[in-house]
C-alpha cells in the first residue's frame, strides 16, 4: 500500500495559488482513477483506491502547509505505511515553472511543509515530486508570489506541471522511482 500526499493549504482562498501544486496533482490523480477524496480523516481529506494494481491512499492534509506532517504521520500510522511507500508532492521555488523533479529521498530544502513531514515521521527516506513554480522577481515578494492568485498564462504552465506530476506518480507505482526519475528528471 502507498500513501500519496499532496501538500497545500485547505481554504478556498488558496485554491488558485502556487502553494497548492500538491493538491492540484492529487486532484488530477483522483479524477483519472475515480478515487473520491471525501473522507475527513487524519487531519486531511483522503480517499482509497487502486492505481496500477497498487492499493493507494490519496491524502490532502487540511492542517495548513506548515503542519502537513501531522496529517501524514496519522495516516501512515493508521495504515502502517513504511516511509519508502510514502510519496509526497509539493511546490518548489528553486525549479522553473512547468518543470518537475523526482527525488528518492533527501532533506526539506527550504520548504516548511516538507520540514514538518520529515520532523513528524522522523525520516527523509521517501520519494517526493517537486513541482516547479519559480521565484518572484524580488525576494520581498515571496509570500505573495507563493500564496497569491495565479494569472491565466501562468496557470497553463503550472497545469502542465501538475499533469506531469500525476504521470510521475503513476510511473513510480508501475516501474519504481529510479525509472520514473530517468523518465521525468
Amino acid at each position: 500500500m502507498f500513501l500519496i500526499a499532496g501538500l497545500g493549504n485547505p481554504e478556498e482562498d488558496y485554491s488558485n495559488t502556487r502553494h497548492n501544486m500538491g493538491f492540484d496533482t492529487i486532484n488530477k490523480l483522483a479524477l483519472q482513477y475515480n478515487i473520491k477524496l471525501d473522507k475527513k480523516k487524519y487531519k486531511g481529506l483522503c480517499g482509497k483506491g487502486i492505481i496500477e494494481n497498487e492499493k493507494v491512499i490519496l491524502l490532502k492534509p487540511q492542517t495548513f502547509m506548515n503542519l502537513s506532517g501531522e496529517s501524514i504521520k496519522e495516516a501512515m500510522n493508521f495504515y502502517k505505511v513504511q516511509s519508502e511507500n510514502l510519496i509526497v508532492v509539493y511546490d518548489d521555488i528553486d525549479i522553473e515553472p512547468g518543470i518537475i523533479k523526482i527525488r528518492k529521498k533527501g532533506g526539506p530544502g527550504g520548504h516548511n511543509g516538507m520540514k514538518s513531514v520529515i520532523s513528524e515521521i522522523k525520516s527523509e527516506n521517501f520519494p517526493r515530486i517537486r513541482i516547479g513554480i519559480g521565484k518572484p522577481e524580488r525576494k520581498g515578494q515571496l509570500i505573495e508570489y507563493v500564496i497569491g492568485s495565479v494569472s491565466e498564462a501562468d496557470r497553463k504552465i503550472l497545469d502542465s506541471a501538475t499533469t506531469k506530476g500525476k504521470d510521475a506518480i503513476i510511473e513510480i507505482l508501475k516501474n519504481g522511482v529510479d525509472i520514473a526519475m530517468n523518465k521525468f528528471n
